[in-house]
């Protein structure tokens, strides 16, 4: 029953997703109060995993050690959860037709995948900054298109801001290092799909026709191009 098949559907929008918070900006003044944009980083990681990497400093050597710059951000999948609200007859088909064969899918699976977006920064200032990038396009969702296979080239899925929360991260003495923290929970909508089979075009098909006297006419239908 299980066949192996692969077609990337889930990487597909997780890449989509990340790649819209790729080009996020953040203005700062240099010492002569010129204001200059540099890019935030965008990095795949958990929330926790990345705060245990912003409190502990990486070692270079023995000698030398180095704590990550601010501002970062990073996001992950986090949820998969079946969606019946979207479901579709499971008899339904996609088919595409090539010049010598034929390709049929059944109806995708519809799921809610929830991603987690983390942006970390030194003071509230260039997390509101950020904050004001992110929250203007979701009103409520935002639509991306993405082609999942050969068969859907161009599937549209919606993505709404579930929750919003900024905390402060600061534990210790006055030595330890604090980061301000807005975590972003978004929900999209799409779907996982199955394997797509390929299988010969029907060009031609013999019909045998009976009249009432019981004499049988072969005839044949083909398709002409």
């Amino acid at each position: 029953m299980f066949t192996h098949f692969k077609n990337d559907s889930i990487r597909k929008l997780v890449i989509a997703f990340g790649s819209l918070f790729n080009n996020i900006q953040l203005e700062q003044q240099d010492e002569n109060g010129d204001a200059r944009l540099f890019a935030v980083p965008l990095t795949y990681a958990p929330k926790e995993k990345f705060i245990k990497r912003l409190t502990e400093p990486s070692s270079i050597s023995d000698k030398t050690r180095i704590e990550i710059s601010l501002p970062r951000m990073s996001f992950e999948l986090a949820l998969l959860a079946y969606d019946p609200t979207r479901k579709f007859n499971k008899t339904n088909t996609t088919v595409k037709t090539g010049t010598t064969d034929i390709s049929t899918s059944y109806a995708e699976v519809p799921y809610n995948f929830g991603f987690n977006l983390n942006v970390f920064t030194r003071n509230l200032e260039e997390n509101l900054q950020i904050m004001e990038q992110i929250l203007p396009y979701f009103s409520p969702e935002f639509v991306i298109s993405i082609k999942m296979n050969d068969l859907q080239q161009k599937v549209n899925v919606p993505i709404s801001i579930a929750n919003t929360t900024l905390t402060q991260e600061y534990e210790g003495d006055f030595s330890t290092r604090r980061f301000i923290v807005s975590t972003y929970q978004f929900i999209a909508k799409s779907f996982i799909y199955g394997k797509t089979s390929t299988g010969p075009m029907v060009t031609a098909s013999n019909l045998n026709i009976f009249d009432t006297t019981g004499i049988t006419l072969n005839t044949q239908i083909g398709i002409t191009e």
